[in-house]
Parts: structure tokens; sequence; C-alpha cells
């Protein structure tokens, strides 16, 4: 196998262990790093080569990060480049934009690209290669990165502009995800009081001009259903939410309902815990069209 077909992924979480799988069908040579045993083990049973230091990972050509936060990446970017060989550093952590315009100065100093590269699409999307992703990246960075991507996505990622510009557009995704989310639980909350079954309010919506995923997709199969299966916490989106708050005010915009949107988010996460799916946040915007109701209570709809 030529050695330019070696890559590292740190974080063996359901997104980084998922696309290390999917990479690992395609014919790459992966090595999986994570400080969870269990998330080592998980990967190890799918064929996948792992280890229990970062430090074994450095030079390693190609490398995806799938991380927790911004400050995990500053972390590791050094580590990973404290050997020679690396060629690119592909990051799909929903990060921050100031990091990934300094990780991508400091790669660039060790002859290396780092490539912000936040993903949507969940673990089904990791897990068959269809991700979608917004990449931040000069020219020579993203075309450094382009065989990783094409394997995570099948083609399906655009690149928004230089370094930094993918997290940004990614976080504020997310928040138009997340006030739809509340949005639309308000809405079907209206219908329900009117005697009108959600499902069926959620289906017309969705065939009309206030249609989106959440209403298609969202409502009904993961809070309706009250499987609230999603496999995306609710600690993230709330911090995704907020996060984008924060970059809009550090370039001077006031957005006044997104930033309403992420304080009731706030709210959910006091009220239900980071660990809760993020598709619980109907229990708090609207628990009359949810199975389990509201926080505290045993309800059913």
């Amino acid at each position: 196998m030529s050695n330019t077909r070696r890559i590292a992924v740190v974080g063996l979480g359901s997104m980084g262990g998922a696309m290390a799988s999917t990479l690992h069908r395609a014919g790459w040579d992966v090595t999986g790093f994570d400080p969870s045993d269990v998330a080592r083990n998980a990967a190890a049973a799918t064929g996948i080569s792992t280890t229990a230091e970062l430090r074994d990972l450095a030079g390693i050509p190609y490398a995806v990060l799938s991380l927790p936060s911004a400050h995990i990446v500053e972390a590791t970017v050094p580590v990973l480049l404290s050997g020679p060989g690396t060629i690119a550093i592909i990051d799909t952590t929903t990060s921050e934009p100031g990091t990934s315009t300094s990780m991508a100065a400091l790669a660039e100093s060790h002859g290396a690209c780092f490539v912000d590269a936040p993903v949507s699409g969940g673990r089904e999307g990791a897990a068959t290669g269809t991700l979608s992703a917004f990449v931040g990246a000069t020219d020579t960075a993203a075309a450094a990165a382009q065989p990783v991507l094409e394997a995570l996505t099948g083609g399906k990622y655009a690149r928004i502009g230089g370094p930094g510009s993918g997290n940004v557009v990614k976080l504020l995704n997310n928040i138009l995800a997340a006030a739809n989310l509340v949005s639309v639980g308000e809405a079907l909350g209206v219908a329900k009081a009117y005697g009108i079954d959600p499902a069926v309010a959620a289906a017309s919506i969705s065939n009309a001009s206030g249609g989106s995923k959440v209403s298609s997709a969202m409502y009904p199969n993961w809070i309706l259903s009250g499987t609230h299966d999603s496999g995306f916490s609710l600690g993230l989106m709330a911090r995704d939410a907020s996060l984008a708050v924060d970059i809009a005010r550090q370039v001077g915009e006031q957005p006044e309902l997104l930033a309403a949107a992420a304080d009731q988010w706030q709210a959910a996460l006091a009220s239900l815990g980071p660990a809760a799916d993020f598709t619980e946040i109907a229990r708090t915007v609207a628990p009359a069209v949810t199975p389990a109701g509201a926080p505290g209570t045993t309800h059913i709809a």
C-alpha cells in the first residue's frame, strides 16, 4: 500500500468511529486514537488499528480530526505536526474560525496543510461516506485534502473560502437548524391545541413554503415518534448555537432571532442535561407533541 494512503483518525466517537470505518473500507490504512478504551475497542472490532498514544500518529501523511471542541483541536494539531511527513490535516470538528486560522498557519510553517471541514449528515452519513462538508482552506490545502474529502463525502463538499470560513458556515447551518427545531415545535404545539394531529400538520407544512428537513424528517422520525435517537447530543447543539451567536457578535452583528433561539437551547440544556438527544428540545418548547412530555413529568401525547 502506498505510504500516502496512511491516515490517522483522532477521535473515535459516534462520528469519528464511523468515518474511520468508511476510510478503512475505501482502502485507506487507518490508525485511530481516542482517550477512551471503549471507543478504541469498538474501532478495533471493525478492523481498524488503534493506539492509546496521540504522539504515535505524528507524521502520518493524512489525519482526520473529530473532536469535542476547538480547545482540543489546538492541543492536538501540534502533536501531529511534531514529526515529519504530514501532508494534510482535515478537521471535521465543529470548531471556531480563529482556531482554524491559527492551525492553518501552524501547519503551513511545518510544510503541511490544515483544512477546516466540519461535516453534516450524522452518523449515517459518516458510516456510508455520504457526509456533506463545509470547507475552509487555501487553494493548496484544499487540493491536498481532496482525496480524504472525496472518501468521506463522495464529492459532496463545498469550499466556502479561506481558513475558518467552513467553521463559520457550519455554525450558521447549525443555529438555523436549532432555531427551526424550536419554531416547528411551537407551531405543532399550536396545531395540537386546536385538535389537529401534529403528524398531519407536519406533513402538510412540509409540502408547502414553511417546510424543512426539521418538519419533514426530524419531527416525524425522532420527536413525534418519541425515539429521540438521532445520535447528536443536546449539549453539542446548545454549544454550537451559542458559538454561532458569539462569532456573529465578534464581527459586529446582532442576530436577535438567532440569539433568542440560542437562549432557548441553554434553557433546555439546564433542564435536560448535555447527554440528552438534541431532538429532546421539543420537550421544553412543545411538550404536548412529544410522548415523553415536559421534563420531570410523565405524559402520553
